[in-house]
């Protein structure tokens, strides 16, 4: 048997597992709330580039929603010119009935001399010239109406909406919801901050939306109009074409 040393501690052995079995308990612990914290890092980070991309796809609506609102103001703008031209070409054609009246009575002296005397039928007359008054349908212009009326609030409410600057996720506002919404969110303010944002931006999102909608059911019924009337306009221009010629012919037979 071995002799001990004179220092020799009975206990110390207990006493280094106990420490050894401390820190492991420590390690553990601490490897547990660094996961934690790489957690609420993970999510806040996501919940970030969340509120990133709904802003920047409200951007990209906001940006069509304006599209949309000049195309249907030049589709307007191209009525009224199918207006104005369809509006010529009746009163070219009034003109050239009057031409081909005037060419029957020269035809004849005594159909000269009895249209003379006799008392002249009133003539019917052409529209009056001026401004057009044209229109775009209701639903388009209803549509029009509430996009111009959004878009205000638009710049009121993102100032910087196409930079991507959420500086004004003011987290100090997230305290000012009633009890019930701030039951729904989660309690930490930065993440229940991110959480308001994105659901605010997706509200805007689905009335965007509905606005978009609109305006292309508006626009369409619109070019269906458009189009009635390009084949109306189409006829008359080949009508008066016909009767231009006719009268052509007849004045070469005097």
């Amino acid at each position: 048997m071995s002799a001990q040393p004179r220092s020799y501690n009975p206990f110390a052995e207990e006493e280094e597992e106990d420490v050894a079995s401390w820190s492991a308990r420590s390690s553990g612990d601490a490897g547990i709330a660094d996961r934690q914290r790489y957690l609420q890092q993970e999510v806040l980070r996501r919940s970030a580039a969340t509120v990133d991309s709904t802003t920047r796809s409200l951007s990209l609506l906001y940006e069509s929603e304006q599209i949309g609102v000049a195309t249907s103001e030049e589709l307007v703008r191209q009525g009224e010119a199918l207006k104005r031209t369809e509006q010529m070409v009746d009163k070219m054609e009034q003109d050239l009935k009057t031409s081909q009246k005037h060419i029957n009575s020269i035809k004849s002296v005594w159909g000269g001399l009895v249209n003379y005397f006799k008392a002249k039928p009133p003539e019917s007359k052409p529209e009056q010239n001026g401004a057009p008054e044209y229109s775009a349908n209701s639903r388009l212009k209803e549509a029009m109406l509430s996009s111009k009326e959004q878009e205000s609030k638009y710049q009121e409410s993102h100032p910087n909406l196409r930079k991507l600057d959420n500086s004004d996720n003011d987290f100090g506002k997230a305290d000012l919801v009633s009890s019930v919404q701030r039951d729904s969110y989660p309690k930490n303010q930065h993440l229940r901050a991110y959480h308001q944002k994105i659901d605010n931006n997706l509200d805007e999102m689905s009335s965007g939306l509905s606005r978009l909608k609109n305006l292309a059911l508006g626009l369409q019924t619109e070019l269906d109009e458009q189009d009635d009337m390009l084949d109306r306009l189409t006829r008359k221009v080949e009508t008066l074409d016909v009767n231009i010629k006719s009268t052509d012919k007849k004045v070469r037979q005097l």
